[in-house]
């Protein structure tokens, strides 16, 4: 009985824990099933515990069973009361042990009834999932499935030429698909699984493939399904794609296009806006491109515009510049229209500062031409190709090449080339190494540089500087004159230090320091020193520490050593005489050179100064006698004065008919008598009006003239003398000549002067002339004759005192004529000019100012 309970227990764990249908590999039980199974396993299990207590009783008290049994055979006559209740309580024990067993066996032909149900369930489930599994199970489908947080199980699989990965990777949609498609399929997912949001979508992989993805939620799951199209479905899902593409790309440009500041539009076929930009509706002073659109607010002209429409063709865009108006002002753009099935499209780039700027340019590249061309140093440009593109006249003037042949852009190396031919570069020993060396400038990111002695003479140093975008410029500096004045510089070094060494004036040169740079030997001996005691670095004071022996006063050296060693500003120079202790006398200056150095010289003026001094007392006794001349010749001619009027009063006196009449002899004498009187007096106020100049006390009278009333007292009183000379006067005046302000005698004086001058020297029967005439505030009086004129040597000294060079006058003088007549026009602050020709006669001209106020000058 033991071993049966036994069996019956084994049999009932075996039903609790086999599973009634198995699935194969790679299946799925229902879900139904999986639940009905969970729900069953608990029934047993209770059922299989109680059965399990009641056969371990029942095991228990098998042996008690057995025991008492025996001995109720052999000892039944033994039994007590208290054996006959154990033996009750055993057999109760027994019996509920048997119901217990009864009731198990029954509950497990149940429960393997239920089981064999369970299992037919399960069964025709997975025949049902296996089924579905067959339908879903296809090459050109995958379906990836999330059951809450547990890992997502995929189903399926895609065709090989998608690229889809088929382990685990395939959730990794960045690695396959396109990043767009992949960004947005994962937010689709996380909106299905967070919030059940069904999608619809198609995505596309790395190798232009098409998928469809389809999202759904069902039963607390969300599982999305990837298909891959085919045909029609395919292509109609590229196409969409395509689409979303063009769309994007559009919206795009567009974007790009307004955040620009290129007016942009597009148009349909029959020419009218369908899209502008920001900039395009700001160009047209439109509130908002849609506006602009509706308005139909035109950015060019219509001329432009049929312009455009005539030309623009899908093969050839229109490309030009156009000027059209923008908020009031004239603006030039630069215009691409493009011409297109659905219409056209243009875009607009304002090229006003690029305008302005070549331009600009221009001018400036034409104004370094000129500039360049105005240079003394040659210069030639050569472009990207090698060829001449730029050459200025000093160019040609260097080179003397023919000026079609430069028009002709040879290339650098034919212009060598022609140069060498010509004679007129360096002869080399290896022409082809130099003319590589030469050219390799093209090559090269630094200056080269080479000097070049032409056969000619000339040396040249080459300057050859690569562009950054292609080409050379070469510059030839002609050193020709630099070197000669080297040559010559350092020739006259060696001269100016050997002057300096043989000057019999001492020379000394000190820096800035105060140390010498150099020194003569007169210097040295002026001042009794050696030569290591004025050696080159020597200091100034200690100099003058050795020149003290000859001269130790403040004036001296110590001078000498803050004027050279001074830190003003402005450096000055100085002079002085210095009288050495052994009566040497020298004239010593201080003159600042470049560089800050400064040269002391020194002059033994010993035997000047004693000539000096000894011409000093000559001069005074000269300038002593000269006054006394001056006083002697001013007496004597007041002392003359009073004879000479005495005589020519009484001549007249003896003239008069109340001292009876005279003879002609007599009368004759009295004339020659009377005349040589005037003379003499005329002579004796000449030699007083000019000592009175020279002395500087002849004082003017100004006051008003009125020219024609002079003019009448000049003829008036020349009369005589003109009729004695048998010449006759023209005088040439305006009418309106006004009046001049000047002294009237001495002015009187001046004219009388002159035509006394050219009556004397003028043939007999001949007439002289006097002009007058005003040039401003100046008054022009010219005298002219028709006499024998003044030799151009002459003509210098006829203004000199006792200048009597002319022998053909009519009469003899003493000079003083015009001497007279240049003191007096100078006190006037006037001019005197003389134009004369040998032969042909005299005009002498007197240009006197007027003055404003009447004044009295004293003479100069």
């Amino acid at each position: 009985m033991s071993e049966m309970m036994h069996s019956l227990v084994e049999q009932a764990e075996d039903g609790v824990h086999a599973d009634p249908c198995p699935l194969r590999s790679g299946e799925r039980k229902p879900a139904g099933t999986s639940r009905a199974v969970a729900e069953k396993p608990g029934l047993l299990a209770h059922v299989a515990r109680i059965f399990a207590a009641g056969t371990a009783m029942t095991s228990i008290a098998q042996p008690v069973l057995a025991q008492v049994e025996a001995e109720a055979v052999t000892s039944a006559h033994l039994f007590t009361s208290s054996q006959v209740i154990g033996l009750s309580v055993v057999i109760g024990v027994i019996s509920a042990a048997l119901l217990s067993t009864l009731w198990v066996v029954r509950q497990r032909g149940n429960m393997e009834s239920e089981s064999r149900e369970i299992r037919s369930a399960l069964s025709d489930a997975q025949q049902r999932i296996s089924q579905y599994q067959a339908l879903i199970a296809d090459k050109n489908r995958r379906i990836v499935i999330w059951d809450g947080n547990e890992r997502p199980e995929l189903i399926g699989q895609l065709p090989p030429e998608t690229g889809a990965p088929q382990d685990n990777e395939f959730l990794a949609f960045g690695l396959w698909l396109k990043s767009r498609s992949a960004s947005e399929l994962e937010r689709a997912i996380d909106r299905l699984r967070g919030a059940a949001h069904s999608f619809d979508m198609v995505v596309e992989t790395h190798r232009e493939e098409i998928l469809e993805a389809q999202g759904r939620v069902s039963g607390g799951r969300a599982f999305v399904r990837f298909v891959a199209l085919n045909n029609l479905r395919a292509e109609l899902a590229e196409l969409k794609i395509e689409r979303d593409r063009l769309l994007s790309s559009i919206s795009a440009f567009q974007s790009m296009l307004d955040a620009i500041d290129l007016p942009a539009w597009q148009r349909d076929t029959e020419g009218r806006l369908t899209w502008v930009n920001h900039a395009y509706g700001d160009a047209v002073e439109a509130p908002t491109p849609d506006q602009a659109v509706n308005e139909g607010r035109e950015f060019l002209t219509t001329v432009a515009r049929e312009r455009i429409r005539a030309t623009a063709t899908a093969e050839s865009p229109f490309h030009d510049k156009i000027s059209t108006v923008v908020r009031g002002n004239r603006t030039f753009f630069d215009v691409v229209d493009v011409k297109v099935p659905s219409g056209s499209a243009g875009i607009a780039v304002d090229v006003s500062g690029i305008e302005t700027v070549r331009a600009e340019l221009e001018r400036t590249l034409k104004s370094h031409a000129e500039t360049l061309d105005h240079l003394a140093t040659p210069v030639a440009i050569f472009d990207g190709d090698r060829r001449l593109q730029f050459y200025n006249q000093a160019f040609v003037s260097l080179w003397e090449l023919d000026i079609a042949f430069l028009e002709s852009r040879p290339d650098n190396a034919e212009l060598l080339e022609r140069l060498r031919a010509a004679k007129k570069l360096p002869d080399q020993l290896n022409w082809k190494s130099w003319k590589e060396t030469a050219l390799s400038v093209y090559r090269s990111i630094d200056t080269q540089s080479d000097l070049w002695h032409l056969p000619n003479g000339q040396t040249l140093r080459v300057f050859a500087t690569a562009h950054p975008q292609g080409g050379a410029t070469w510059v030839f500096e002609n050193l020709t004159e630099q070197v000669d004045l080297e040559t010559r510089y350092n020739t006259l070094l060696k001269v100016q230090g050997e002057t300096i060494d043989h000057l019999s004036e001492g020379v000394a040169v000190f820096g800035p320091d105060g140390r010498m740079r150099l020194s003569n030997p007169a210097f040295r001996a002026l001042w009794g020193i050696t030569e290591a005691e004025a050696k080159p670095g020597t200091h100034i004071r200690a100099l003058g520490e050795a020149c003290s022996q000859s001269y130790d006063r403040p004036d001296g050296w110590k001078t000498f050593a803050e004027l050279i060693t001074s830190f003003d500003d402005e450096r000055r120079s100085s002079q002085g005489t210095l009288e050495l202790f052994s009566g040497l006398v020298l004239d010593y200056a201080v003159i600042p050179l470049p560089n800050a150095q400064t040269m002391l010289t020194f002059v033994n003026m010993t035997d000047s100064v004693r000539a000096e001094r000894a011409l000093t007392e000559k001069n005074e006794a000269l300038r002593k006698a000269d006054e006394l001349k001056n006083d002697f010749v001013q007496h004597v001619s007041y002392e003359l004065r009073s004879p000479l009027t005495n005589i020519i009063g009484f001549t007249d006196l003896l003239r008069t008919p109340g001292l009876g009449p005279l003879n002609d002899r007599q009368a004759e004498y009295i004339d020659h008598i009377s005349t040589s009187s005037s003379v003499l007096l005329t002579l004796v106020n000449d030699i007083l009006d000019l000592a009175t100049v020279d002395a500087g006390i002849m004082r003017l009278s100004y006051s008003s003239i009125d020219l024609g009333d002079l003019l009448d007292d000049v003829s008036m009183q020349i009369a005589d003398r003109l009729q004695e000379s048998g010449v006759t006067l023209e005088i040439t005046a305006p009418a309106h000549l006004g009046s001049i302000v000047a002294d009237p005698q001495r002015l009187k004086q001046i004219l009388v002067k002159l035509l006394s001058n050219a009556a004397n020297f003028s043939p007999e029967g001949s007439s002289i002339s006097l002009e007058c005439r005003r040039e401003g505030m100046d008054f022009l009086f010219s005298v002219s004759d028709r006499g024998p004129g003044i030799s151009q040597d002459m003509i210098a000294n006829v203004f000199d005192r006792f200048a009597t060079g002319a022998k053909s006058g009519k009469r003899g003088g003493a000079g003083l004529g015009l001497s007279i007549v240049d003191s007096f026009v100078s006190l006037h602050h006037g001019t005197v000019t003389i134009d004369s020709q040998p032969g042909k006669g005299t005009i002498v001209t007197c240009r006197i100012p007027s003055v404003d106020l009447p004044t009295s000058v004293a003479a100069e």
